[in-house]
């Protein structure tokens, strides 16, 4: 066990995905894993592990932001041998190319996230995906039909950006902001382990639209499917 994760030794598989919201969690074991079990609910976090075509998989939710993903990435690579994380979450799409409920993988992050300073002081790391994660998700998705676009996001510790720091990020092209995929591919680096993040678009910040709550929750089966195939494929 761990302090934020009530698990015994082996209840987490090697490849695992990592929603921000557990009720997601909690969905995707439900919908889309084989003899589901959970092994974690402290503070709410709920985490499974279950079968996906016949291979082990867990799904953990984090939290939303950067610091909270920080506690479990951490210790999920510390102290229960995962070796393969794949965000599962939602971005505000910020360039004209994209529409609700597209599927971006993401190759890189761009962060203001203060994490990154207290690592790094002046000097400047740059978060990006393991690129076999990489390649096997867009194969897969060309396989399956699923329309992908493969870009950088902006990984922002504020949801409520008053002062639209979002429109920089545009001008160099990045495709959506979100909040934890920076960290992710950070903690990635430092442990040695394989990261990538797939996000669905659940808002568009420049032409406006949103999904639902409930959307949100429950549905974005083609990045969840995207997810899944790829966590189990052979590398």
């Amino acid at each position: 066990m761990s302090t934020h994760i009530n698990a015994p030794e082996g209840a987490i598989a090697e490849a695992i995905l990592l929603p921000g919201d557990p009720l997601r969690a909690k969905f995707i074991a439900e919908n889309f894993l084989e003899k589901a079990t959970c092994y974690n609910e402290v503070r709410g976090m709920y985490g499974f592990t279950g079968m996906y075509n016949g291979k082990r998989v867990s799904v953990q939710g984090t939290g939303m932001g950067q610091p909270s993903l920080s506690i479990y990435v951490n210790e999920l690579f510390q102290f229960y041998g995962v070796q393969k994380a794949i965000r599962v979450g939602t971005a505000g799409a910020i360039q004209q190319s994209l529409n609700l409920r597209d599927t971006v993988l993401v190759n890189a992050a761009c962060t203001d996230s203060s994490l990154q300073t207290q690592r790094f002081g002046n000097l400047h790391f740059a978060p990006s995906a393991d690129f076999m994660l990489l390649e096997t998700a867009y194969q897969t998705a060309k396989r399956l039909g699923i329309g992908v676009t493969v870009g950088q996001c902006a990984s922002s510790d504020l949801f409520y950006d008053e002062n639209a720091h979002w429109k920089t990020w545009q001008k160099f092209g990045v495709l959506a902001i979100e909040m934890e995929a920076a960290e992710l591919y950070t903690l990635a680096a430092k442990f040695g382990r394989k990261a990538l993040a797939i996000l669905t678009v659940s808002d568009h910040i420049v032409s406006g639209g949103e999904t639902t709550a409930e959307e949100r929750e429950k549905t974005f089966k083609n990045m969840i499917t995207l997810a899944l195939e790829t966590a189990v494929a052979e590398l």
